[in-house]
Formats: C-alpha cells, sequence, structure tokens
C-alpha cells in the first residue's frame, strides 16, 4: 500500500518555505574544528552543544573502550530485565553524589527522560504548567499524559503566578538555561512560587548542567526540597550521551513503576555508562574549563556589543543572533559556510515565526585566535548581507 500522498505535498512546502532539513554528515570527531564529508577544508565549528570541549576527549574515549571491553557494547535488555549492570548502576550513584540528590535514574536521551518523567507524575486531566519557551520534549510529555497543558509567556513570573492562583497544578515545568534563547530561568521565584501555591517544580537543566555553578551543579544548587525534579543529558557539556532523573527516593521509585519510556525500552550501552563516569570526573573537577568558557563568553559579547549585532542579552555559552527572517538565517548561515566558519541557522517550527536567528555556540576547546576567526567572519557577513 503507498504512503499518503499528502506527505509529498508536506514535503513540498517545506522546501518552498526555505524549512526543508538536511543531515550534515560530519566525517571526524566533534571538535572546535571539523571536517564534513566531501569538504577539502575544515570548519570552525560554533554550533555544538560539546560547551566543555568534551566530547572527544581520550580520557573518555579510553573508558569507552575499557567499558566495552568489560561489559560489551550492547546491553541486551530493557533495565527491569537483564539490562542493569555495574557500569550504569555506579554512574547513577555518581550522578546522585555529585548532584546531591538520593537518587539517579539514566534514561538513553534526555527526550525519553521527559517523556517518562511527566508520563508518570501526570494523569489525564492533571494541570501542568511550562514556560512558552520549554523544550519540546517537555511540552510533548505533557500532551501525551493526556494533561491540561497550560503555557505562561517566557519568563514572565507574573503570568506563571496569575495561573496558580486560578487552579490547582500539581506540577510547574521549566528548562534551566533555554535551548534557543540562551537565558536562564528565574529559578529563585519559581521555587518561591511552587512553594506558595504547593506545586511541584520540575527543571530540565539539560544545558547548565556541567557549565553553570559549583563543580557545575548548576540548578542542582537547589536542595531536593525546593526542586523535587531535576533532568539532565549528558550529551552537551558533559560530553557522552544520555540522561538521567535526579531526585528522592519516591520520584525514582515511581519512575521504576510507571514510565513506560524507561519499562519498555533497551537499556543504553554499559560501555557508554562506564565512559560517562570518567566524563562526570572531569567536569566535576577540571574547573579551568568553565573559567575558560566564562571568559570566552565575555568576550565575545563585547564584540557583539561593539558591533551592534543584535544578539539576545544571554550570558550562557548559547549566544542567539537575532535576524528575523528565514532567508537571512540562511544567507549569513552560507555566507560563514563559504569563510570556514559553521554557524546553524535556526528556522520555524523550533522559533517561532519572524524569529529565525544563527544560534552561535561557545566552547571551553575554542581558542581567542579562533573566536577571532568567528567575529572577522561574521563582521564581512554581516557587512555584505546586512547593509
Amino acid at each position: 500500500m503507498p504512503l499518503p500522498p499528502r506527505l509529498e505535498s508536506r514535503l513540498q512546502e517545506q522546501r518552498q518555505r526555505g524549512l526543508y532539513r538536511r543531515l550534515q554528515v560530519r566525517a571526524g570527531a566533534q571538535g572546535p574544528s571539523v571536517h564534513l564529508a566531501g569538504d577539502a577544508q575544515p570548519l570552525l565549528n560554533f554550533c555544538s552543544n560539546d560547551y566543555l570541549g568534551l566530547a572527544a576527549d581520550p580520557r573518555i574515549a579510553a573508558a569507552l573502550h575499557e567499558g566495552a571491553l568489560r561489559y560489551g557494547c550492547g546491553s541486551g535488555s530493557a533495565h527491569l530485565v537483564c539490562g542493569h549492570t555495574r557500569a550504569h548502576q555506579a554512574l547513577e550513584d555518581s550522578l546522585a553524589d555529585w548532584l546531591g540528590r538520593p537518587r539517579a535514574l539514566f534514561f538513553s536521551s534526555g527526550w525519553q527522560a521527559n517523556l517518562a518523567t511527566l508520563g508518570a507524575l501526570l494523569e489525564a486531566e492533571d494541570i501542568v504548567v511550562q514556560d512558552k519557551l520549554n523544550h519540546a520534549s517537555l511540552l510533548d510529555g505533557a500532551r501525551l499524559a493526556s494533561a491540561r497543558l497550560q503555557r505562561y509567556a517566557h519568563a514572565d513570573m507574573e503570568a506563571l503566578e496569575r495561573r496558580l492562583q486560578a487552579a490547582t497544578v500539581p506540577l510547574v515545568v521549566s528548562d534551566g538555561v533555554f535551548s534557543m534563547d540562551g537565558d536562564r530561568a528565574d529559578t529563585r521565584t519559581l521555587v518561591d512560587l511552587c512553594r506558595r501555591y504547593q506545586s511541584c517544580l520540575m527543571i530540565d537543566d539539560a544545558h547548565g548542567i556541567g557549565v553553570d555553578g559549583d563543580q557545575g551543579r548548576s540548578q542542582a544548587q537547589w536542595p531536593v526540597a525546593d526542586l523535587p525534579v531535576l533532568t539532565i543529558t549528558l550529551g552537551k557539556a558533559i560530553g557522552t550521551q544520555g540522561a538521567c532523573v535526579l531526585g528522592d527516593e519516591a520520584l525514582i521509585e515511581a519512575l521504576l513503576q510507571f514510565a513506560r519510556p524507561y519499562i519498555y525500552s533497551t537499556a543504553a550501552s554499559p560501555a557508554l555508562a562506564h565512559a560517562s563516569l570518567t566524563a562526570v570526573e572531569l567536569v566535576r573537577h577540571e574547573h579551568w574549563r568553565r573559567q575558560q568558557l566564562a571568559d570566552h563568553i565575555a568576550w565575545f559579547q563585547e564584540q557583539a556589543k561593539r558591533h551592534a549585532w543584535p544578539v539576545l542579552p544571554s550570558s550562557s555559552a548559547i549566544q542567539p543572533l537575532l535576524v528575523g527572517a528565514v532567508e537571512t538565517a540562511m544567507r549569513l548561515e552560507q555566507a560563514l559556510r563559504i569563510q570556514g566558519v559553521w554557524v546553524g541557522a535556526i528556522r520555524p517550527p523550533t522559533v517561532p515565526q519572524g524569529q529565525s536567528r544563527l544560534r552561535i555556540t561557545l566552547s571551553a576547546a575554542h581558542t581567542r585566535e579562533q573566536l577571532q576567526l568567528l567575529v572577522q567572519a561574521l563582521d564581512r557577513a554581516w557587512t555584505e548581507l546586512m547593509s
């Protein structure tokens, strides 16, 4: 039986609107300079979430090799059947210790972790209130749980309070660092409001963990009594793959009993879990990476201000250059690519209509010379296309 004919018309519409997505095939390891398959010259990479420069660290690679020899590559089963190894348990224990939580539960991806957690915490018709710019996995998790999803204007704590005043809200959910704008949640106010209105607070700290705070603990600096549900990912600053949900005994036991994406998924590779143990130790103790990244962010912000570029007010590694039109963002991306600089153009539906942008991401692995090349290339492209 053929595929539905509407698929081709939808694909054609994507092409016509300039929203068609294409895979970019990288030929080597992640890093500040990368090769794409078919390109003769490397590109300076300013579109990766490898914020601390650990994705290709040889110590983590060696741990992955050691883990594969000890445990094999595949887990062979879901965690609750026979797929949970000492490597998985050791990683959960290490993350719980680092982040000051009683327990942790390891998932194959951040998407899976968020869908699992929202599905376990919410029942049909429960109200869940979320920031309008939350990650898609948080929004979809609420919908799949058949909950009543309500959204407040981005970072508008007065709007959130009105929602909490109007009805009983079991759960409030926010990103810690917003992935497309790069700004941070007002966690202090979130904690205060949830305490006042007896709502549970959940924060997805995918883009803050490892980068912010003492030892990179970021949102986990809040005690579990104030922040009962914390999700993190390992595929960004920590440099490996997977995600973890952290909380008290009751939360983790509830996930083990009721979280369908966890119960019915094959466990992630035990070799990967073993490698992630090394990655977590590097994140905890190599403080110079956070300092170098902070220095890069401050320097780039100074340059953006000097050039009067419309960079959003972000003090994170995510530095969005707002340009508006899809066509303009794509032209800027191509102009930078010609100069050997890779920056991703972000378009709807990832961002709202009229808010297309270049999402410039900085890493501790970048050198100041590489940042200078980025600024020079951006200055030339901006002058040529925007003047």
